[in-house]
This record gives structure tokens, sequence and C-alpha cells, in this order.
């Protein structure tokens, strides 16, 4: 036994054995108590009468042979008459008075002012008994002699032994079943934990298909829901790290071919067509800045995780960098027959941002919505200031976003369209790069008519006349 089985039985069933042990004790010491008090009252109310029945003391011995004599409870007690030099001269028994037993209780009443005291004990035989001795005294308060009742508590003892096994008996019956109860209470409780921990193991080692069996609709079956919903979102994880890194491997090896065959080709001998090493090193450059653009996509997701992404912030103006990224996207489009549709405003409120990491993002966001719409597709951009917070809008009429994947677009690795190239994290780093500009960036799709992309940003705010004025005073 260890664990829980072992800290239950230690905590909970040893206190309620030791619970039961002193319920059973102080039980004993009650019912004795009652049953030798009993027996005290009945000696006390028998030695009573002595003081009618000896009103006569001239006479004590003859008086005290009657008196024993025809004493009714014989059978329950044993008499004796003791004379007034301490010797026990007649008792009930028949037998010739013991004289070398000692009487504690007789030597107790010869001091006592009430003239009777009572005792219990063993005698030298062992026999338990209880006694009581009544001293009689005549008119001038001369000891005449004295009366001693002796009980037998054996009886008494056996009664007393009876009751307090029947109560342990009890005792034992409650604890049975407080142990089966107890038991089957454990094990409802063991054997889950027991698979939990089973199946917790499995999913630690990469078995993300392992579930609990729900036993309960409690708190243990709360737990197995949540680690059956665990591993279930652990093997989406690991089925999205998958397709991102055979996504980045697919996106990192086309560059590189493309690489390696132009400068395979351009290294053989006899190339001296000028036209085709211009066109191999432009490719060359291209792909390589394509690698670029994938490795940096990559860092930045690294230190999102890690909490490392830093910006550098300063008051720019949005319009310029929204028109450079478009500029930069322009010449893809039109050689993909693809149109960006731009009407830039005069004039905006200048927002604090990191122009790199803002240009980063609309780069991203316009490159999917050209990645997504088929040849001839349109893509809006538009900008305006709205109410405290500049608003960018790119929409697209490409292939959508199905309900389904809409609500995970923004997670890591995932991706809504395998067969597009892409490694499922630009939108992640695009939303995180927002949020560390305390903007938001909302994405609205619906499937075979498009998708719009709506990225807030709040405007730096003028100050008020009052903080002005208070600025010129200092």
């Amino acid at each position: 036994m260890r664990g829980i089985t072992k800290r239950w039985l230690i905590n909970t069933f040893g206190v309620i054995l030791i619970i039961l042990f002193v319920l059973v004790v102080a039980f004993a010491i009650i019912i004795q108590n009652a049953y030798y008090q009993g027996i005290s009252q009945i000696l006390n109310g028998r030695s009573s009468e002595l003081v009618n029945i000896f009103n006569d003391t001239n006479d004590f011995i003859r008086t005290a042979r009657v008196y024993v004599e025809n004493f009714p409870d014989k059978e329950l007690m044993e008499i004796m008459v003791i004379n007034e030099e301490g010797q026990a001269v007649i008792t009930s028994t028949g037998f010739a008075p013991d004289n070398q037993q000692n009487r504690p209780d007789y030597t107790a009443a010869l001091k006592s002012e009430d003239h009777y005291a009572d005792w219990h004990g063993n005698l030298s035989s062992g026999e338990n008994v209880m006694a009581l001795t009544r001293v009689l005294y005549d008119e001038n308060g001369e000891q005449v002699g004295a009366i001693r009742y002796v009980v037998s508590l054996e009886e008494a003892d056996r009664k007393i032994f009876i009751s307090i096994a029947f109560v342990c008996l009890i005792g034992v019956v409650i604890l049975f079943f407080i142990f089966l109860s107890s038991t089957y209470f454990l094990r409802s409780i063991v054997r889950p934990v027991r698979e939990i921990s089973e199946t917790a193991k499995r999913i630690a080692q990469g078995d993300f298909e392992a579930r609990i069996n729900k036993f309960y609709d409690d708190e243990i079956g709360d737990l197995c829901d949540t680690i059956n919903y665990m591993a279930g979102e652990l093997g989406t994880s690991d089925r999205m790290k998958n397709e991102f890194i055979s996504s980045v491997s697919h996106e990192l090896r086309t560059p590189l071919t493309a690489i390696k065959g132009w400068a395979e080709t351009m290294q053989l001998d006899g190339c001296q067509d000028l036209k085709t090493v211009q066109k191999g090193i432009s490719i060359i450059i291209k792909e390589t800045e394509r690698l670029n653009g994938i490795v940096e996509e990559v860092l930045d997701f690294s230190r999102i995780q890690q909490d490392r992404m830093v910006l550098i912030m300063d008051k720019i103006d949005i319009l310029a960098e929204l028109d450079e990224s478009i500029y930069m996207q322009r010449e893809r489009a039109n050689a993909e027959d693809k149109h960006i549709l731009y009407d830039e405003p005069e004039m905006l409120p200048p927002v604090i941002g990191d122009r790199n990491r803002l240009r980063q993002v609309f780069i991203n966001i316009i490159d999917n919505a050209l990645k997504y719409s088929e040849p001839g597709g349109v893509v809006n951009v538009h900008i305006a200031q709205v109410e405290d917070t500049i608003e960018i809008v790119i929409a697209d009429n490409g292939c959508g976003i199905p309900a389904e994947h809409l609500p995970k677009v923004k997670q890591k690795f995932y991706k809504a369209n395998q067969t597009v190239r892409g490694s499922g994290i630009g939108l992640a780093v695009a939303d995180e790069i927002i949020r560390l500009h305390k903007g938001t960036l909302n994405i609205d799709s619906v499937e075979n008519v498009g998708t719009t992309v709506t990225i807030t940003l709040p405007i730096v705010r003028p100050p008020l006349p009052e903080e002005t004025e208070s600025d010129a005073t200092r």
C-alpha cells in the first residue's frame, strides 16, 4: 500500500479507529461505574436498616445472629458480624469466619464520622468483591460491633464484559462497513488516477492519440476531460508543427534549388551569354532575398515565443510605410495579372510604432491577399482615421477562408490551405506585432468570396490646451 491508500489508512481510518477505541473505553468506564454504583447503593440501603434493627445493643451478638439467619439476600451477598474487638464471629456462608482477610472498609468505618465505609478490591483468593461495613455503637457511644456486607463482583464483571464485547462487536462491524465503503471510494479515485498517470506518460512520450476513459462525472471526470482535451490540442499542435517543418523545408528548398541551378549554369565553361548571366544573378538575388525573408520570419516567431521581440518605437508617417509596402508588391501583382487598388489620402495623424515591423505586417498581409487570389483578382487597400485610431483595410476577392478554419488562422503553424506556399506563422507574427503596438488585427472571410483584414493602430494624441499651458509654466 502506498500513496493515497496509505495516507487514507493513516489519516482517516487511523483516526476513526482511535475515536472508536476512546468511545469503547469511555463506555467501559461508564458501564462499570454504573454497575458498581448500583451495587454500592444496594449495600448502603441494606446498611441503613441496621440503625432500626440494632436499636437494642444489649445483646448485639444474639440480635446479629437473628438478623443473619433471616437475611433475605444471602445468595446475593455475604453478611459478616464483627464484635467490638474486630473479630468476625458470624458469617452467612455457614463456614467459620476467616479473620486473616484484610478488611479495609472496616478500618475506614472506624475512622468515619458516618460510622460506615465501603471498599472494592480482590480477596486473597483473587475474587473481586465490594464490601461495606457499618460500625454500631450503644447509647454511651461505645462500639458494640459491626456488620459487614460482601458482594462478589464476578457476575457484575461478566455482564460488564459482555456489554463491552457487544459494543466492540458493533465497533468492528462499523469499521468493517467503513472499510468496505472507503475501499470502494478509494478505488474510484485510485483507479482513474493510475489510468491518468499511465495515459499522461504515453502522452509525454508522444502518443497524442491516447485517451482516458471517463469513469465518473465529478472532479476526476473533469480532470479526465481536461487531459483528453490537452492531448487533442498537443496532437493538433504536433501535426501543425510537422506541417510547419515540412512547409519551411519546402520553402527553403525551392529557392536553394533555383540558386544552385543558376549557379551551376553560370559556372559551365563557355557561358559567355551576358543576358543569361544577368538573368541568373537576378534570380539568385531574388531567391536569396526570399530565403532571407523566410529565415527572418522564423527568427521573429522565435523571438515572440521567447518574449524577446524588441520594437524601435518612433513617431512615423503611416501613409509612407503603407505606400512603400504597396510599391514593393505592385510589380509582383502585375507579373501575376493581379491588381492592387489603393486611393491614398492626403494626410493622416502620425502613429507611434516601429516602421520596419509595421512595413513587415503590411507586406505580409498584401502578400497573402495576392497569394490566395486568382489571376485577374483585385486587392483593395483603404486607410483612414476612425476616431482615435488609424484603420487599414486590405481586402481581396480570392478563395476566402472556410468558416471552421477562420478562428484558427492566427494560431502558430496553422495553415487553412496546404496547397499554397507559406510557413503558417506569418499571421501569428503579424498579429503579435500589432498587439505590441497596442492595436488590433481582425480577419473576416467568406469562402469563395474573399478575405478582409482590418488593422487598427492608435494615433498620437495631441496635447490638451491645459497640458500645453502647464508645460510652458515649468
